[in-house]
């Protein structure tokens, strides 16, 4: 991680810190409240490569858990809700063909068929891999209402969607690289869901 990425996540991260503690990843959206169910209907690939609808539980761990699991670094941005600094992502300029995935509970969240360079320092998707496994939440932290998106699994803070990505959605999914694991297309089997058949 360059010298710059480690400091702006520093900051970012102490100021998402105190977010993050005072609104529960359980109460940030009615759609990841599956009522009594813990299940989740989304997306995930079978032991043959093709995306498949499952019903899947939903990861749940406390904050101790995901620090170990993750890092600090990776646990400032994907449970905190911190935003790493443009351009310093390790998955910006990645043009290899493959899946990309929620670091924290490894579900399929975008394609390499649809990055696309929106010039703003972070991976940028004009849509999901499936729209079930992205889920969105009003975000007033800064003083603007902006349209954070998770992972519908697990909660995990991915980044953010705007209204001004490319056809044909018209979409800009803005995703730090730290919410993300990278799989190139080759060696897709790898990410088999144990509940896909």
């Amino acid at each position: 991680m360059c010298k710059w990425c480690s400091v702006g996540l520093i900051i970012l991260s102490l100021a998402s810190c105190d977010a993050a503690e005072i609104t529960p990843p359980a109460t940030r959206t009615s759609a990841t409240l599956p009522s009594e169910s813990n299940l989740v209907k989304v997306k995930v690939f079978n032991r043959v490569g093709e995306l498949i609808y499952v019903e899947s539980s939903r990861v749940v761990k406390n904050d101790a858990q995901w620090l170990t699991q993750l890092g600090p670094d990776t646990f400032a941005i994907a449970r905190a809700k911190g935003t790493e600094a443009p351009f310093c992502g390790t998955l910006l300029d990645n043009h290899k063909t493959g899946v990309y995935t929620c670091v924290c509970c490894g579900l399929p969240l975008f394609s390499s068929d649809s990055k696309f360079n929106s010039g703003t320092g972070w991976p940028s998707f004009f849509q999901p891999i499936a729209p079930e496994n992205v889920i969105t939440h009003n975000d007033s932290s800064l003083g603007m209402v902006r349209s954070e998106i998770l992972c519908a699994r697990c909660d995990c803070h991915l980044g953010h969607v705007f209204d001004d990505g490319p056809k044909p959605t018209g979409l800009r999914f803005c995703v730090n690289s730290e919410s993300l694991k990278f799989t190139p297309s080759d060696q897709t089997s790898a990410l088999a869901d144990p509940v896909a058949k």
